[in-house]
């Protein structure tokens, strides 16, 4: 009896150890825990105990904006032009929005007549009331097409869905296979209507990413572009989406593809970026000297230049500037890349920010720590 005794006060003992010693070791992590954090007071740009915001003084000095006043939704003030088409198709309205793209197609000015598409065919997706009027008043409206082609292919990104694989259900997948090859034909017939418009080419790079479709097939489509409008920027972006590792292809392929443009195209073209764009894309490490290289420093030197030589009026600028305000700024940069920050500041919606969970406060965040590095103004 007594040996049955001691035994259970032996197991109760070691219970009681065991529980004694867990406690000890959570003390301990915390501890080292808050001893590794102790010097990130500001990582999350406030000074406040509570985490919210405050705007330096530094920052307030040159007029930047604190998170909150950060537009999420564009990287550069949205031209006049398509807020007063969008405004109109709102309202029912399509006849603003077809006489903006007849002004792009008469003045070949396909890197707006791209974007103004896309703009015009995201409306669409959420309500083609107007498009539909549109379409029945134009019946082969090359511009008509163009838009309706776009809309197709946004709505079935939309069905898909934002979020991995993983998290998409097999339904979404159905709806997103079944409307991007719906989006085929219109592409089709949007290049026929108007035979030297890259636009149905670049809309169809989109379903081409989708579907899968192979190498050979997005070869097919790039000679197409290419022979329309050989520096077209979104469509560089397109391509370098489909030769990624994370959709069709891989990262030397991705790589290969963008040395390629940015050394047969013109200053000016902004171009010079894709390398920077795939370095972004594929880079998982954490380790902030991957992007301190001696070819990482010359590849952001080579797009500034790029910016010099840039038409101010390029509709793509603000998104280089962007990511050059981020890699200046992880070089240490800080002066050169203060100066990019105040060209884009108060837009956010560009990489790198656009990919991360609060891109306006991981904006702030980074801009303001350049800010405060860089020597004060004379």
């Amino acid at each position: 009896m007594i040996t049955l005794l001691w035994a259970v006060l032996a197991v109760i003992v070691l219970i009681v150890l065991a529980i004694g010693l867990w406690f000890l070791k959570a003390i301990v992590q915390g501890a080292l825990e808050g001893w590794r954090g102790g010097g990130s007071e500001e990582t999350d740009g406030s000074d406040e105990p509570d985490g919210t915001y405050e705007l330096p003084e530094e920052c307030a000095a040159l007029g930047l904006l604190p998170p909150d006043r950060q537009n999420t939704d564009s990287a550069s003030p949205v031209p006049a032009e398509l807020t007063a088409a969008l405004d109109a198709v709102a309202r029912g309205e399509w006849e603003p929005a077809a006489e903006l793209l007849g002004r792009t197609a008469a003045g070949r000015d396909w890197e707006n007549r791209s974007s103004y598409a896309f703009e015009l065919g995201a409306k669409a997706a959420e309500d083609d009331t107007w498009l539909l009027a549109w379409e029945t008043a134009r019946p082969d409206d090359p511009d008509a097409a163009v838009v309706r082609a776009r809309s197709t292919v946004c709505l079935a990104w939309d069905i898909r869905g934002g979020k991995r694989a993983q998290y998409t259900t097999s339904e979404q997948f159905r709806g997103f296979h079944a409307t991007l090859q719906r989006s085929r034909a219109e592409t089709e017939r949007a290049a026929e209507l108007n035979p030297e418009d890259p636009t149905p080419y670049i809309t169809e790079i989109w379903a081409a990413l989708g579907l899968g479709h192979p190498h050979a097939e997005m070869e097919r489509i790039w000679a197409a572009i290419t022979e329309r409008a050989p520096y077209h920027y979104e469509a560089h972006f397109s391509a370098v989406q489909y030769w990624c590792k994370k959709w069709r292809g891989s990262h030397e392929l991705a790589r290969a593809f963008a040395a390629d443009a940015a050394a047969q195209a013109p200053l000016g073209s902004l171009l010079t970026v894709f390398p920077l764009i795939v370095h972004f894309e594929h880079d998982e490490t954490t380790d902030e000297e991957v992007d301190r290289t001696p070819e990482m420093v010359a590849l952001v030197d080579a797009a500034l230049v790029d910016v010099a030589a840039a038409d101010p009026a390029h509709p793509r600028l603000a998104e280089v500037r962007h990511l050059l305000a981020y890699y200046l700024s992880l070089q240490d940069r800080d002066e050169a890349a203060v100066e990019q920050f105040r060209l884009v500041d108060g837009y956010v919606g560009a990489l790198p920010w656009r990919y991360r969970a609060e891109p306006a406060a991981e904006y702030c965040s980074l801009r303001d720590q350049s800010v405060r590095a860089a020597p004060p103004a004379a």
